[in-house]
């Protein structure tokens, strides 16, 4: 199975949904401190260039891939590769199950504003304190979203390519 976590950036939540997916994390809904968040791989260090690129985090203990994406404010990237994995599902006779699960509903407004001062106008003295309150405000939220993408994964048996849309975290 591929776990493919995307949101805007796809650098701060998503980065923060790989480590608690891979178990670099504690695995508990606790509010995370700030040496642990900014140890998080891929933590606030993707540039704009990383756009649109997957970005491989690691192999679970299940033996599953696990990766992220920014795609922007572009609505269509993740049905565009779904519809990209299943044409090379059925091209190539594979039937990798891949997941993607949207990380934005998790996001709180300090991590858009840490974000876009740290990202956009490269000021980390403000940015990167305003990341971290805000990696603390949601944490707990991309932890749950994060065991339900993976139930997800172990128990939809009728589709190899799910889209998890995650709203109930706003």
């Amino acid at each position: 199975m591929i776990y493919i976590y995307n949101d805007y950036g796809g650098t701060h939540t998503t980065s923060l949904a790989a480590a608690y997916h891979l178990k670099q994390l504690p695995q508990s809904e606790r509010k995370l401190s700030k040496e642990e968040i900014l140890n998080v791989k891929f933590f606030n260090k993707l540039t704009k260039e990383d756009f649109g690129k997957l970005i491989f985090h690691g192999i679970d203990d299940e033996r599953n891939s696990v990766y992220t994406i920014g795609r922007k404010r572009n609505k269509y990237v993740v049905p565009a590769l779904k519809e990209m994995s299943l044409l090379l599902q059925e091209k190539f006779k594979f039937d990798e199950k891949i997941v993607f699960s949207n990380t934005s509903p998790t996001v709180p407004f300090a991590m858009s504003m840490g974000g876009f001062f740290s990202r956009g106008l490269k000021i980390d003295v403000i940015g990167v304190p305003l990341l971290v309150k805000g990696a603390k405000q949601c944490c707990d939220n991309i932890y749950r979203l994060v065991e339900n993408t993976k139930e997800v994964g172990r128990t939809t048996f009728s589709e190899n390519v799910i889209i998890l849309d995650n709203k109930m975290y706003k």
